[in-house]
């Protein structure tokens, strides 16, 4: 809508404002002149910006707390995850409340914005939603054979927002995360992904281990380009609605040249010779898809959005690094 002096800037709501992506999107968004709401379950610090920021603590499984946080949203950002990750989807019947229950009740309580348009909803989906990739690279035109509970869970509640666009409840944006990493942006936001338990070894002087000869590929994107794309899809969201998007670097990058690359940046902390990489059996609970590269074709978002990865995969990791060295310094408990 056509906004004068007297209107109130647009109220951007985080669901999830604590987690890893959630708090990196936060402090992008604390940049810009808006009206902020991070919602969680835990307290957070508001980032330094211009934004008007509130901070509001939920427990999202409860409907009528869900209606309330995002009550007057003329955009909600849907970052909310079941604790334990993709593991929890395997065993922990709650995890599909979370990962599924929460974006059916966002559905039914999120109202229209003061313009009277539908609101915005961006979700964080995962391009492992596809399973086994078919193809590299993937461009987001593959049909989807999830394989693991996670990947079935974000499946579901991405095609619940979808169906909500078509019916016009909602304006719904799927974006297909790759492998993320990078540094926290808030305390207690920690990566539990790939390469931050590999540097938490590294620094910890353990050898990095992988299930296989290293040369299967991942699409890494620092979490600050991520944070971008979740602004970006706000900013254009018109060419995106009702539809999934990959969001990816494009490289492939080899993980056991990621693993190399580690070792090294902690060397420099450590100051002893960097730690092997080495492969070894994998367990019985791994499944397929790690075993299987990953690229991703992120052209058609870019198209839409000129969002583009900005922070280089080596500078990436020393920067990850860093933020752990830094942090195993004052406590070290924190990073084992």
């Amino acid at each position: 809508m056509t906004r004068t002096p007297e209107t109130p800037p647009p109220l951007i709501t985080v669901l999830g404002a604590s987690g890893f992506v959630g708090s990196a999107v936060v402090r992008a968004l604390a940049r810009r002149p808006v009206r902020l709401r991070m919602v969680a379950r835990r307290a957070s610090v508001p980032p330094p910006g211009p934004a008007r920021t509130t901070v509001v603590t939920a427990d999202l499984t409860d409907r009528d707390a869900l209606a309330e946080a995002v009550a007057g949203s003329d955009a909600v950002v849907h970052l909310l995850l079941a604790d334990g990750g993709w593991r929890a989807a395997e065993s922990d019947p709650g995890a599909e409340r979370v990962n599924v229950g929460v974006m059916q009740d966002l559905i039914d309580v999120v109202r229209p914005g003061p313009g009277g348009a539908p609101a915005l909803v961006v979700y964080g989906g995962a391009a492992s939603q596809v399973g086994a990739p078919p193809r590299e690279p993937l461009d987001g035109s593959e049909p989807d054979h999830p394989e693991t509970a996670y990947d079935r869970q974000k499946l579901t509640a991405e095609q619940v927002l979808e169906k909500a666009t078509a019916e016009g409840r909602v304006r719904g944006i799927g974006l297909r995360l790759p492998t993320v990493f990078g540094e926290a942006a808030a305390p207690g936001a920690a990566d539990r992904g790939v390469v931050s338990a590999m540097a938490r070894r590294a620094l910890a002087g353990r050898t990095l281990t992988m299930w296989h000869d290293g040369t299967v590929r991942r699409d890494l994107v620092h979490v600050e380009d991520v944070a971008a794309a979740f602004a970006a899809a706000l900013d254009h969201p018109d060419p995106l609605l009702g539809a999934h998007w990959l969001v990816g670097a494009g490289r492939g990058d080899a993980l056991g040249d990621v693993f190399r690359l580690v070792a090294h940046a902690a060397a420099e902390h450590t100051g002893r010779p960097p730690v092997p990489v080495v492969s070894v059996e994998p367990p019985a609970h791994a499944p397929v898809t790690d075993f299987r590269s990953v690229t991703i074709d992120s052209s058609p978002f870019r198209a839409a959005t000129g969002w583009r990865p900005l922070v280089p995969l080596a500078g990436g990791i020393r920067r990850t690094v860093a933020a752990l060295a830094r942090q195993r310094e004052n406590d070290p408990a924190a990073v084992r």
